[in-house]
C-alpha cells in the first residue's frame, strides 16, 4: 500500500478508525477482531482509537483494549503498526460527550491508555478536544511533559483551529506531528487546517472521512460527482472520497471507521486509486 509520513514513522496512507467497534451499534467482539485483522492483512499500519471510544460509563478504554487484543492475536507481524490514542474527551455513558482538558487528567489518561494498550510508550498520543474551561496551552503542555517523561513517543492534537495548531507547535517546542480534524465530502470546514498542516509538514488525519458512521453508506447518493467518478473507475464512491482526500496534500492520512472486514478492505483500495487533476478539481468543487 502507498505510504505516508507521520512524524518519525512511516505508515499506510489509509488508517483504521476504531470508534464504530465500541460505541452505539457496535458489532460483537469476534467481528471487531476480524475487522482489525482484515485491516492488518490489507497493509494498514495506523490504527486510531481513544479512551472515550466506549458505550457504557464503566468501560472507559473499551476500544483500546479491543485493539490490544487484536494485535496480540494477529498471526503476522505487528511491529510496524502505529496505534494512536487520545485523551481529553469523555463519554459519561448516556450518549453525550464532555471535555476535560486539565493537565492532570490528560497525563493520567495517557498512562492509563499505555497500560490498556500494553506498551511502555504510546506511539502517538493526541489531545482529543479543546476544553473551554482550561487554557489550551495548559492542556497541550501536558503533552510536552508526557514526551519529556517518555510516556508517549509523539504528540498530536485533534479538533483544532489554525491558531491552536500554531499555539500547540509553540508549546511543544516544534514537536507537534499531527492534527486530527473532521473532514469529508460533506464536511469541508477544516480545509484551512488541512492546508496549514501541508505548509508545516504536519500529518493531517481526517476523522469521519466518509461522512460519519450513519452517512458513509449514502455517500454516492448525497454527492453525485463522487458517484459519477466512481462509476467511471468501477469502484465505490467511498474509495473515490478517500482517494480525493489523499490527492489534496501529501500529508493527508484518512482514518475511516469500520466495523466489518469488508468495509476496511474496500477503503484500503483507495490508496491505489489514481484520480487525474480534472477529477480532483471536479470533486473539490
Amino acid at each position: 500500500m502507498q505510504q505516508r509520513t507521520l512524524g518519525n514513522r512511516t505508515v499506510s496512507a489509509i488508517g483504521l478508525g476504531g470508534m464504530p467497534m465500541s460505541i452505539e451499534g457496535r458489532p460483537d467482539r469476534a467481528r471487531s477482531l476480524a475487522t482489525i485483522h482484515a485491516a492488518l492483512d490489507a497493509g494498514v499500519t495506523l490504527i486510531d482509537t481513544a479512551d472515550s471510544y466506549h458505550l457504557h460509563a464503566g468501560e472507559v478504554g473499551h476500544n483500546e483494549e479491543l485493539i490490544a487484543e487484536a494485535l496480540r492475536t494477529y498471526g503476522g507481524s505487528t511491529q510496524d503498526v502505529l496505534v494512536a490514542t487520545k485523551a481529553g474527551h469523555l463519554r459519561p455513558g448516556d450518549g453525550t460527550w464532555t471535555q476535560d482538558g486539565r493537565p492532570e487528567h490528560v497525563k493520567a489518561g495517557a498512562k492509563a491508555s499505555a497500560r490498556r494498550l500494553g506498551v511502555e510508550a504510546i506511539g502517538l498520543f493526541q489531545f482529543h478536544r479543546p476544553d473551554p474551561a482550561v487554557p489550551y496551552a495548559d492542556s497541550v503542555g501536558a503533552l510536552a511533559e508526557l514526551l519529556d517523561e517518555g510516556v508517549i513517543q509523539q504528540a498530536g492534537i485533534s479538533n483544532a483551529t489554525v491558531a491552536q495548531i500554531d499555539e500547540a507547535q509553540q508549546v511543544l517546542g516544534g514537536r507537534l506531528v499531527s492534527v486530527q480534524n473532521q473532514f469529508s465530502p460533506a464536511f469541508r470546514s477544516s480545509l484551512d487546517e488541512l492546508r496549514h498542516c501541508a505548509d508545516l509538514g504536519l500529518a493531517f488525519l481526517p476523522w469521519s472521512p466518509l461522512g460519519g458512521i450513519t452517512r458513509s453508506g449514502e455517500l454516492g447518493e448525497r454527492h453525485a460527482a463522487f458517484r459519477e467518478v466512481a462509476d467511471a473507475h468501477g469502484v465505490s464512491p467511498q474509495q473515490v472520497a478517500l482517494a480525493w482526500e489523499l490527492a489534496l496534500a501529501p500529508v493527508v492520512i484518512p482514518i475511516p471507521g469500520a466495523s466489518r472486514p469488508e468495509s476496511i478492505t474496500d477503503s484500503v483500495r483507495a490508496a491505489e486509486l489514481v484520480l487525474d487533476a480534472d477529477e480532483v478539481a471536479r470533486l473539490s468543487a
